[in-house]
């Protein structure tokens, strides 16, 4: 069998020929992280902010809270706030990180940080886990002593 030599230049012309003929690729897709913003896209993305913002504000409220919350009512009241804080710190949290927002989602898992050491450090000591004993409720004050009657001069 003897076969004869392959004439290269014809067949690369070839190739060349019915590659031309194709139609050209579409352009490539932009990365995701390139996109511009869209309306929608640009809604969530102040959402997202709003959320983080939100838990911030609230973090620094906790910060500064200007009531007692030894006991009672008042105490509720700052369990609430730190909750709040610490819910609006996920939803942050959760908001950042599926629109890609790094510091937001930083700031977010600061906020819900500090919320669990604040509700934590009220708690613990409440339910027993803690050296220092607390109560839920206030102790009632004792009843008013009489007033002594003032002596008489005679």
């Amino acid at each position: 069998m003897t076969e004869e030599p392959r004439n290269w230049d014809k067949e690369l012309a070839d190739i060349d020929r019915s590659i031309a003929r194709q139609p050209s690729p579409p352009p490539p897709a932009p990365s995701p992280g390139a996109q511009p913003l869209t309306p929608t896209r640009r809604r969530f993305v102040a959402l997202t902010w709003f959320w983080t913002g939100l838990a911030l504000v609230l973090a620094l409220g906790l910060a500064i809270w200007p009531f007692d919350k030894l006991c009672g009512i008042q105490l509720i009241f700052y369990l609430f706030a730190a909750g709040l804080a610490l819910v609006i710190g996920v939803l942050g949290g959760l908001a950042s990180w599926s629109h890609r927002r790094a510091l937001a989602h930083a700031l977010s898992l600061g906020v819900i940080a500090w919320a669990t050491v604040l509700l934590t450090r009220e708690v613990l000591p409440r339910v027993g886990y803690a050296r220092q004993a607390l109560t839920w409720t206030c102790p009632e004050e004792p009843p008013a002593a009489a007033p002594v009657p003032a002596p008489t001069g005679n």
